[in-house]
């Protein structure tokens, strides 16, 4: 019988599809619409270190040291509490895998709140170290270094599974996801997508482009993990961004992936989005004679693909080398 179940970082989901992180997933509520559409699992909206930071920040003036330690803690309290409330209501109320979310760029403090999270019930935690490295003193590989030291302090706190959400900014993400491996990960998803400025040139103010992904963005995601996935396959693989149909969680799961995470698909065009993506992806297995999602994950990646890897570059040659326009 066809099945559509999978497994992600240790995590048994009854099918690929996970909400991620964002304002779908903030509220007990939500969650709940979540899992009645269809989703095998969901992560959390993330607590923001630098939102922390800011919001305490503005307790400063208050005339000595003491009553400004005392109101920035009482605000970073606040902040996690709520966020470990939310846990505990998701649990409640529905019974796919609720995967935490911690979006930080330091090293510290964040050892004692995973652990809150997993007491509260999570199933999982998934880490995000989003930043861009702009100094011109910066010293090379310190930022991939931070990754490291951050899931070491993170593992040393909590037993469920660790998950490493990255930037797609690095010169080589395979290296650091091996390391990932090396220090504990259970899983990666590649990519997280940065805030993309642009500038009014009528205001001459900066402005943003969308927030939400495209389905060209799909192709960078394909890419890595075809060879993050034949490099390290000890791991577990969701792709992030790009996904709008059952097409996109395709090509995933052939590339490698055992889950994807969506969220501006169903921003734009509803919940009710998932029922037809699981119904693409049962329908191709059904016509290709697959089974199991297992049954063809990493298919396409740059393992499967002979000595020349068309990952790489050799599809841009062809390309180029056929091309009359």
């Amino acid at each position: 019988m066809l099945q559509l179940k999978t497994t992600f970082a240790g995590l048994s989901l009854e099918n690929p599809i996970i909400v991620g992180s964002s304002g779908l997933t903030d509220s007990a509520e939500k969650i709940k619409a979540i899992e009645k559409a269809g989703a095998g699992a969901v992560v959390l909206k993330s607590v923001f270190e630098e939102q922390i930071k800011a919001e305490s920040g503005h307790m400063d003036g208050y005339g000595s040291p003491e009553a400004e330690d005392y109101l920035q803690t009482y605000v970073r309290s606040h902040a996690l509490s709520h966020h470990v409330d939310l846990i505990r209501e998701a649990k409640k109320s529905c019974r796919i895998p609720v995967i935490a979310s911690i979006n930080c760029y330091s090293d510290s403090e964040w050892t004692d709140f995973a652990r809150l999270m997993e007491e509260a019930g999570a199933d999982a935690l998934e880490l995000n170290v989003l930043s861009l490295q702009t100094g011109k003193e910066y010293a090379y590989g310190s930022f991939e270094q931070r990754h490291i030291e951050i899931l070491r302090h993170i593992k040393k706190a909590v037993n469920i599974p660790v998950i490493f959400k990255l930037g797609s900014n690095f010169t080589n993400p395979v290296a650091l996801v091996n390391q990932l491996y090396a220090n504990g990960a259970a899983a990666v998803v590649l990519f997280n997508r940065f805030y993309q400025p642009d500038i009014n040139i009528d205001s001459q103010s900066l402005t943003h482009i969308s927030v939400l992904s495209n389905p060209h963005e799909l192709a960078e995601r394909i890419r890595w993990t075809a060879i993050a996935s034949a490099e390290v396959p000890q791991l577990d693989y969701a792709v992030s961004g790009g996904i709008y149909d059952g097409k996109g969680i395709i090509k995933a799961i052939l590339a490698g992936a055992s889950a994807v995470e969506i969220c501006s698909a169903f921003y734009q065009h509803g919940l009710e989005e998932a029922e037809a993506m699981k119904q693409t992806l049962a329908e191709w297995m059904k016509d290709k004679g697959y089974e199991s999602v297992a049954s063809f994950k990493g298919k396409m990646n740059a393992c499967t693909v002979g000595e020349v890897n068309p990952f790489e570059r050799t599809q841009f040659m062809k390309y180029y080398s056929e091309y009359k326009g």
